[in-house]
Formats: C-alpha cells, structure tokens, sequence
C-alpha cells in the first residue's frame, strides 16, 4: 500500500537496520553461533555457486570459491584505514559501484556506517560479516560469508591494493547479495550506489548548460551537508588520468568540499574548493595555493577562507571551474544521516506506491483515457527560501528492485512525472482535470533509468504530483521522495475508504403506489408465486430474462453466486428471501447501477474499464483507496483490464453489503470495530 512519511524526525539509525536473512537472524547472532559451534559460516542466502555470479549465462571462467585465509597468510579487513587504494577493479563491469566507494572514503561518518567496524580476522572471526545499504526508505544489513570468487588463486573482482586486506571484496560480495547476483551489477551511475551508501538523492549538471544560478545551488547543497563530485569529460580511453597543462586529471572523480565569495579588488568573486582523492596534483591557476590573488584580500578572510584546507585540496574561480570541468554530481542527504552540526537541513516527505495494470499503471500524459488513475500527491509549498520569492523543490522518483528483478526478464521500466496545480479539497482528481489543465512542471524526459530527479521553484501553493511510467499497464513498485529548503507538506491522494450509502426509503401503500410501481408488483407477484417472496433462483431467472433484453449490456447471464450476493444486501428481515419492498428497493438500486455501467462503457462495447471503476463506485457512493481498487480490479477484472456486467454487479453488490455491514457495527462511527472470529466468519460467509 502506498505510505506517507515525513522524513523530517529522521530515518531509522544504523542500529535500527533490518536484517536480510531469511531466516530473520542478526549479523551478530550469526557470529555467535558458528564460534559456538566452531565453525565458519556458509551463508543459504547468497550459496558459493554460480548462480550467484551470473544469471543469463554459465560462468565465463572456472571460479573456485576461497576465504581470504586460503589466499594469504595474514588475512585483515582493514589494512592501515581506508582509502581510495583499497579499491582496485576486477573483471566485473562495475566501476559505477568503485568510483562510489571510492568517494564514500573521503567521508569517514558515513563510511563507518556503510562498512561497520565491528568485524576483524582476530579473535572473534567465524567467516562472516556485515555492511549497511539504504534501499527504498529503510536500512539494511547485509551478511556475508568470506568467501570469494577466485581464479588461479587470486580475486577477479574488486579487490584491494594490498594483497592481504578484504573489505572492499566483501563489500562489493554484499551488494551484490543485496541485489541478487553480481552480473546484476553490471552498468549503472556512481550516484545510484552514493544513494545506497546515504539514503540521499542525486541531482547531475552539465557545467556548459547549468542553470544560471549553480553557484548558489551548490552552496546551499554544501550548507546541508550534501556530498559533491565533479569530473573532466574524456573523448577517448587514452585521456584517461591524463593530466592538464594547468595541473587538473581528465576522467577523474574529484570531490567539491567549499564554496565562498571573497572581496578582491572591491569586487565579490566566488570560489570553489576542490579535493583531489590523490592527495596530490593540484590546479595550478589563478587562486590555486599560493597564487598572487590571495595577497589582495583581507588577511583575516585569507586565513578564515585557507583555514581547513588540506593536501590535494585547492580553490579555484567559480568561472574558471565551469570552463574546466564538465559534469557535477550532488548527493543531498536526508536529515538523518547530517551531523548535528549542519547549517541547514532538508525537509523531505517520502512516499511508496505501485503501478498495478488495470487500476494505477495509466502511463504518461499521451493516454489521457488512464493517465488520471496513476497515483496522484498532493504538495504544498507554504514558505518562500530565504530572500527569495520562491520555493526550492526536489522531486525524485524512484523503480524499486529492478536490479535484482533482472534475473525475471524485468528491466528498468521509463518513467517520469508531472506537477500540476492542485486545487483545494478534491480528493482524487479525475480525467476532466488533466483534459483541461496543462502541467505547470515535469521531468526533462521519460527515461528507463533508476530514479529520475528534477529541481524545481515554484511559487507557494498547492500543487499535484503524478508520478508515471510510459506506456499503461506497466507495473512497477516506486518510491517518490520531495527535497525542500522549507517545510512542505505532502499526502497521498484519493486514500479515503468511506460510504455514503443512504437508507432504503420507507415502504408505499399499495393504493399510493405509482404505476410503475403497480407493474413492478405484477411482475414480483408473477416470479415470486405463492410464498410472495423471491429465491436465490427466482431471482438469476428475472434477472437474466430482463437484461438479456437489454441490447447494449454485454454478459453472459447473472450468476448465481451474484444473486446470493443481492439477497444477503437486500433481505433486511434475514429470510433468505426478497420480500416486495426488498425488491422494490434493490430494483431502484440495479436501474441506477446499469445506468453507471452504460456511462462508462464509452465503446458500446458491453464491458467497462478497470481504470473507471473508480468513478463508477464513487457514483454509487463509495470511495476506495488505491490499495482496495488493485484488488477489485484484478478479482473482476480480465486480461484487457475490462469487466463484464456480472463482475460489475457482483462488485458493486459485494462492496456496499461489506460497507453496509461495517456501518452497522460501527455505532459510534469511529471507523474501527472489534468482533470475534465466529462473528468475522459469519459476516465475511454471507458477503
């Protein structure tokens, strides 16, 4: 069921990851049973075989399996602190994966939680360890045994410069364990795995067409604690790690640790302090260490502005990095995983939510016909940024678990979403809305890539976010997560459950009654015989001779499970039986559902689409939430997400009785009643 969260108290604490084993056991109660046992653990979840290597294809090579104590006389899973050194590629197409790592090392706080340091080769090994990764709006922790994939006695895949450490290898055996195989990591961006390691999300500029005001985006992103790289385009392998004339590397992952506007020569001019993860080889230009510029600035904002900087760091101008460097990448972090000491925090509200065909998958703005039944947030902007007349918005969303639903034949699917602007108390906008309003914001493209983020500002207001994919019908799980510099408040739309079902009208005096009232008595008379009261038979019989006369109702006869399903809504003095008055009732009741039926069946077709079903039960008087109409419409629905006149009724028939049944439990109209299991079995039988 789609959930809401405001992520603004924080995100579950490291101590808080959940465990990944099946069988629910912690990393640390693993460990205590194999030196109980003593023994080294083999893990069921992720076997030394090749099925945990490759999925769409034998293995390329002849793997054996060794722990690091069969390749080295003095294993250690930290040699000497961690470093970019440690991590060395192997065969594996992942160096997305390596270049994250190698970033999530010059950020110790968030490394030691990524890679815990509760583990060694010592004393308390027993051939298994663990690593934490964010996924979907919680925290994980993995488990692995150490056994890795060799051949000819040496590591393929990542590994460590030096021969005799190990944490590295193991984190990439984790992840890949997390998403299911390690072919599954093949091909992705450093900022999908920064993600994993922080729980943030990732924004990607291109310095050549970036917005005009990037230097102020990056400065506010650095005052929240946000981690940020940049990078040198190559033009071909051969530029790899080559280095300028002006001291910078092309295709090298550099890190942006400050940002400042200083006065020189009675001007403000902006600057930007960049990391080289080597330690060494620094730009040599204008405000570069030791550059003339420095000697005409005040002394104390020199010294306040060079204060912290360390090896390998330098300043540039803002505009000499823009004509250097091509791409910058941002990872902004939720408020959980910042120190106490951030300038300023971000405002997150997160949601979870399916695309499920024939009810919420209805594709982009192009199918008008099912766009509107995609789920739909509503946003509310209520404080402008500092100084400014606007709000800052990031939306990202986000196609959870393809990576590891890889080995189904499920790829990522394309996806995108729009804003519009919402107007005030409407529950569930529907496709009269989008047919007469336009978007006010939406994603550059649809693109089938993990998640898809856009910054937006916008004026205060209310605004409606529909996060889509492409095509209708595609199913996927998402999770849509709103970045803002001031609170925001976020809900899911159309999820109220309710009815306003009104009571049935007070019986007629035969001599007050209308003369279509007189008719339907002769036909009741007619069908019910001599006990005056109509049976579960009698009634499929009037049914099907009426509505098989009904041309444009396409079926094939009323069931007769749907005719116990009218009796037990309609038989108010529990008989069995519909007495006049009660098929009096339920005859106003089945004109006003044909009626809704027809409305719907815009083709003449004799069947409705499952995406109306919405509507027409909200015509009937009943809402539903998300999670409810999945369920309706794939219980009644067929595989071209269309419903005949029988599963129609039976539907609707079956909602209102359940409806009917809750109200007359729920005296006091709270929405909540207790009742036993004789009494849930009694009810749910006669639904």
């Amino acid at each position: 069921m789609p959930a809401f969260s405001s992520l603004t108290g924080g995100l579950q604490t490291p101590d808080q990851a959940i465990s990944t084993q099946c069988d629910g056991k912690t990393f640390e109660q693993l460990r205590q049973e194999c030196l109980k046992m003593k023994k080294l653990f083999e893990d069921p979840d992720f076997p030394a075989c090749d099925g945990s290597l490759y999925y769409s294809q034998s293995a390329p090579l002849d793997f054996v399996w060794k722990r690091p104590g069969d390749l080295c006389k003095d294993p250690q899973f930290i040699v000497g602190g961690i470093d970019r050194t440690d991590v060395c590629q192997g065969a594996l197409g992942d160096c997305w994966l390596l270049a994250a790592i190698a970033s999530l090392t010059l950020h110790q706080e968030t490394l030691a939680r990524v890679v815990p340091q509760d583990q060694d080769f010592g004393r308390n090994y027993a051939g298994i360890f663990h690593f934490q990764f964010w996924q979907h709006n919680r925290w994980l922790d993995v488990v692995v045994d150490d056994r890795l994939p060799t051949v000819r006695n040496r590591l393929v895949l990542v590994h460590s410069a030096a021969g005799n450490e190990f944490w590295s290898a193991l984190l990439e055996k984790a992840y890949a364990k997390l998403n299911g195989s390690y072919e599954s990591l093949k091909g992705g961006s450093t900022l999908e795995a920064m993600e994993d390691f922080t729980g943030g999300v990732g924004e990607s500029y291109e310095t050549k067409s970036a917005p005009t005001d990037l230097f102020n985006i990056l400065k506010k992103a650095y005052d929240r604690g946000s981690m940020m790289g940049c990078s040198i385009d190559i033009t071909s392998s051969a530029e790899s790690e080559a280095q300028t004339t002006t001291g910078l590397v092309k295709g090298h992952a550099y890190s942006i640790t400050g940002l400042e506007e200083v006065k020189y020569r009675g001007k403000n001019v902006r600057l930007i302090r960049i990391r080289n993860p080597w330690g060494q080889v620094e730009w040599n230009g204008p405000w570069s260490d030791n550059a003339r510029e420095w000697d005409n600035i005040d002394s104390a904002e020199k010294k306040r502005v060079l204060l912290n900087s360390d090896d390998g760091e330098f300043w540039m101008e803002f505009e000499d990095f823009k004509s250097n460097y091509n791409k910058v990448e941002i990872c902004n972090l939720t408020p959980d995983a910042l120190t106490d000491d951030t300038k300023h925090k971000w405002d997150v509200n997160i949601f979870e939510g399916n695309w499920i065909r024939g009810s919420t998958a209805g594709g982009c703005r192009n199918f008008i016909d099912t766009f509107w039944s995609n789920p739909q947030f509503k946003l509310r902007l209520k404080e402008t940024d500092d100084h400014k007349d606007h709000c800052s918005v990031i939306i990202a969303l986000m196609q959870k678990n393809r990576r590891a639903l890889r080995k189904e034949g499920l790829d990522l699917e394309t996806i995108g979403f729009a804003i519009y602007e919402a107007p005030d108390d409407v529950e569930q906008l529907s496709k009269d809305f989008f047919r007469y309003n336009g978007s006010k914001a939406r994603s550059k493209t649809y693109i089938n890539v993990r998640e898809i983020s856009e910054r937006f500002t916008l004026p205060p207001g209310n605004y409606l976010v529909v996060p889509t994919t492409f095509q209708p019908h595609q199913e996927a799980d998402f999770l849509i997560r709103v970045f803002s510099e001031k609170e925001a408040e976020a809900i899911e739309m159309g999820n109220k459950v309710d009815a306003n079902l009104p009571d049935p009208p007070m019986p007629s005096l035969p001599q007050n009654e209308t003369p279509e009232e007189k008719g339907l008595r002769r036909l009741f008379e007619q069908v019910a015989g001599s006990d005056q009261a109509i049976s579960v038979v009698e009634l499929q019989q009037v049914l099907n001779g009426v509505l098989s006369r009904r041309k444009e109702i396409k079926f094939d006869g009323v069931s007769l499970n749907t005719c116990h399903s009218i009796i037990n809504l309609m038989d108010v003095d529990s008989s069995g039986q519909l007495e006049f008055q009660e098929f009096k009732v339920f005859w106003e009741k089945m004109k006003k559902w044909i009626i809704l039926f027809l409305s719907y069946d815009t083709d003449r077709s004799g069947r409705m689409s499952t995406y109306e079903l919405r509507i027409a039960l909200k015509s009937a008087g009943m809402s539903v939430n998300n999670k409810l109409l999945q369920l309706l419409a794939l219980r009644f629905g067929d595989e071209n997400y269309e419903i005949d006149f029988d599963d129609y009724l039976t539907c609707i028939v079956r909602l209102e009785n359940m409806f009917r049944v809750f109200q007359g439990m729920d005296k006091q109209n709270k929405g909540v009643v207790n009742m036993n299991m004789l009494q849930f079995l009694l009810l749910s039988m006669n639904v």
